[in-house]
């Protein structure tokens, strides 16, 4: 029954990636690993093993929750994009191997320090602190370690977005032999723009914590909803025109 429903599920999703010929039909070895090392980081990111005994425990777990959250979505996030990829592209050749095994040891290794941050951020906004056994105030952090912290936060968020972009341009190289229609190989194209534009954010917000400038790190990743809006806005101007200069270019949605 799941089955059938992902099989009357597929055209529709196929319809809304601007024109793509979904080639991946079935789910690759590669894939199934993928599953296996994303079902992993999910786990890590789990609150407690144990149930809470003592209200403050529960309350202790219900703080964590939230972040757990988030970084649970951003996971969601980057699944669904590799998801999309394998779609689009269904290559499981060695290259394709190699780039998704350093995707999936980013993902794994970069968990604990997501959550970590995270953590912090939302403990911030909820003026939550925690406190100790016997009822002292925890000091996460210091002023001092937010530039390591944002050096890591961003090597992460840069390696990530890099192997997008290689994925990504690996699929425009073999563009004949995947037989890519104009509309596909423009949309392919686009795609590699907008990881090499996380890539240059990335880069910047490193930058400013290996200046001595977290604060200022970590304000630049602010600037991924407006710069994405933006490229998306170009992106589908240019999507519009080869519309109109090729009448039989699938038109998506």
């Amino acid at each position: 029954m799941i089955r059938d429903s992902h099989d009357k599920l597929r055209p529709v999703l196929e319809g809304r990636d601007h024109g793509f010929r979904w080639r991946g039909r079935e789910v690759s070895r590669i894939e199934g690993l993928s599953d296996a090392v994303f079902a992993f980081a999910v786990t890590l990111l789990v609150v407690s093993l144990e149930a809470p005994k003592r209200f403050a425990d529960l309350m202790k777990l219900m703080h964590g929750f939230v972040s757990f959250a988030i970084c649970f979505l951003l996971l969601l996030l980057i699944w669904h994009a590799q998801y999309i990829y394998f779609r689009r592209y269904a290559l499981d050749d060695r290259v394709s191997f190699l780039l998704n095994s350093a995707l999936l040891f980013v993902v794994a290794f970069y968990v604990y320090p997501l959550k970590f941050l995270t953590t912090l951020l939302t403990n911030a906004i909820t003026r939550y602190q925690e406190v100790d056994a016997a009822g002292n105030v925890i000091t996460a952090m210091r002023y001092a370690d937010w530039k390591p912290l944002m050096m890591i936060y961003s090597a992460g968020f840069v390696a990530l977005y890099v192997i997008f972009a290689l994925m990504y341009l690996h699929a425009y190289r073999l563009r004949d032999a995947l037989e890519l229609n104009a509309m596909e190989t423009y949309e392919t194209r686009g795609v590699i723009q907008e990881n090499a534009l996380m890539v240059g954010i990335g880069v910047v917000g490193f930058a400013m914590a290996w200046l001595n400038r977290p604060q200022f790190s970590g304000i630049t990743y602010f600037l991924i909803g407006p710069l994405q809006t933006w490229l998306g806005s170009v992106h589908g101007k240019g999507r519009k025109r080869l519309i109109a200069s090729s009448p039989n270019a699938p038109r998506g949605e």
